[in-house]
């Protein structure tokens, strides 16, 4: 036997005892030992019937071997079985082949692959997308979203106040009374599918495992807000043994508030869940303009914390995002990672102008993301692509959102086409080293009108800057900010096309004048 390093390896076992519950009567785990004795133990899973599974990734190349263990000792089919294998070099073209999964850089202000390689999270928001679809829509997201360049997805992985019947088929994840569940293996197993094909695609998989939040009618649906304590680790514990060994970040509660009282629950949950076990990176996501830094920066098993800027587009919503807690946050100790996994989605009614998001106010929204905090990613989301909907009604739970396209085509509006620019700009330059810098600017168009709020950020060897102004005009610079020597391109986020900046002095001052009215993206190089 034998598995290629950071792939899945699967192992399968055979109870040789009978379970009402199985997921609730026993449990499965697996420890491998690596060829220079490192060992990582990993649990298995139950997957109908008398069949078990343990997924494994190989983190070295050489023989490994494993032994399973049962709290049942008396399960001969689980307990106590040995092997080994041999792990060879990674295979295949994707950014997870060759450099590994993901994880928090030690700096926490970036994610990056197991071989320090950065990675820009550009993740997509398809929340029904893996419950609703069939595999060739699965697969036909897949194909345009890598070709506009996205780096993950964010889905939901159980039934919810948007899928409250669960799958295209009616299936649910579990079953029972809530203070007991009842693992439904097949819908588990379809699912499978969808993460296979996200990973090989190359897309992070960023599963919802409990979401939260939901109207008076919908939210005994969702598993963070109906299910027990105990039972919602048991639940999170069967997902991590399912998808575990795949490229992936964990989105524990899903659009929660959690602040205060309320995040003490969440605090004991994740510590349950993850705070005992190696596992990939663990984020939560909160309702919108809400970041309850102070109450989770503390907590060792939390990696992320994606606050959500929302649908909204007041002076205040905007005003957030540009000096609020996201801007502010980032200069506190000790350091908490955190990044928008929940900007305006595209073509969704904004919540007080009533009016759609077009693809200036997502990208606004996204760019001012990108640079109010150390560069790290964003997250984008498409009104009728995260609801999966067929553009006849507005999505499940959610009416005054607007009646979207059908997902096939709300794939293709024009801030979705142009994430691959962002993406393509941002991977051109060290977009890691990206502190804020607002000493670059000697003038803030924002302090008169939030919509003309300027960001600048610059590296941390004073050789790049970025600057981004949403609606153009004169963009003032600090001369003494800037390298001595420096070329300055305009790059349009529109269509990523690029043209010299010239550049006028006055005094202390440096002033580019933008080529249009609309929003621009200003690149400074030291020239070498």
């Amino acid at each position: 036997m034998q598995a290629a390093q950071w792939h899945c390896l699967e192992l399968t076992l055979t109870s040789t005892s009978a379970y009402a519950n199985p997921v609730q009567e026993t449990e499965l785990w697996a420890e491998f030992t690596g060829p220079t004795g490192e060992t990582q133990k990993v649990r298995g899973f139950w997957d109908g019937g008398a069949v078990w599974r343990v997924r494994f990734a190989p983190s070295a190349v050489g023989e490994w071997r494993y032994e399973t263990s049962c709290s049942d000792t008396q399960n001969s089919g689980l307990h106590a079985q040995t092997g080994k294998f041999s792990c060879t070099p990674p295979t295949g073209e994707t950014r997870f082949a060759q450099h590994g999964p993901v994880r928090l850089a030690a700096n926490k202000r970036h994610l990056e692959h197991v071989d320090g390689t950065p990675f820009f999270w550009l993740a997509d928001t398809a929340w029904n997308g893996p419950l609703r679809s069939t595999p060739q829509e699965w697969n036909q997201y897949l194909h345009v979203r890598t070709r506009q360049h996205f780096s993950a997805v964010q889905w939901v992985s159980t039934q919810w106040r948007a899928a409250p019947d669960g799958d295209i088929e009616g299936g649910l994840a579990y079953m029972g009374d809530n203070s007991r569940i009842e693992i439904n293996p097949s819908f588990f197993q379809r699912l499978d599918e969808r993460v296979a094909a996200t990973a090989n695609a190359g897309l992070l998989n960023v599963p919802v495992l409990l979401w939260t939040l939901g109207s008076a009618e919908t939210q005994q649906v969702n598993p963070g807000h109906s299910l027990p304590e105990d039972q919602a680790v048991l639940l999170v514990h069967y997902m991590v043994a399912r998808w575990g060994a795949y490229p992936v970040v964990w989105i524990l509660p899903g659009d929660g508030n959690y602040s205060g009282e309320k995040a003490e629950r969440w605090q004991r949950i994740g510590r349950a869940a993850f705070g005992h076990e190696a596992h990939a990176p663990v984020a939560l996501h909160c309702c919108g303009m809400h970041l309850p830094a102070a109450e989770f920066r503390d907590e060792a098993w939390l990696d992320i914390l994606g606050y959500q800027s929302g649908h909204g587009d007041s002076a205040d919503t905007l005003q957030w995002i540009v000096t609020g807690p996201p801007a502010q946050e980032w200069r506190n100790e000790p350091r908490l990672f955190y990044i928008n996994i929940e900007p305006p989605y595209e073509n969704h009614i904004a919540y007080q102008s009533r009016q759609p998001h077009d693809a200036h106010s997502v990208r606004r929204a996204m760019y001012w993301s990108l640079l109010n905090a150390p560069t790290a990613g964003v997250t984008y989301g498409g009104h009728g692509v995260w609801g999966w909907d067929d553009g006849a009604t507005p999505p499940v739970d959610h009416p005054g959102s607007g009646i979207p396209l059908p997902w096939a085509d709300a794939l293709t509006m024009p801030a979705a086409e142009q994430m691959a620019y962002l993406s393509t700009f941002f991977e051109s330059i060290r977009w890691w080293t990206l502190l804020p810098a607002p000493d670059l600017l000697a003038q803030q168009p924002g302090d008169a009108d939030v919509h003309q709020y300027v960001l600048a950020s610059r590296s941390q060897k004073g050789d790049l800057a970025v600057v981004y102004t949403p609606t153009g005009g004169s963009i003032v610079l600090n001369a003494a900010a800037l390298p001595a020597h420096a070329s300055a391109v305009w790059v349009d986020p529109r269509n990523n096309g690029q043209q010299t900046a010239p550049s006028k002095t006055e005094g202390d001052h440096i002033i580019f004048e933008t080529p249009s009215a609309q929003d621009w993206i200003l690149c400074i190089h030291a020239s070498s």
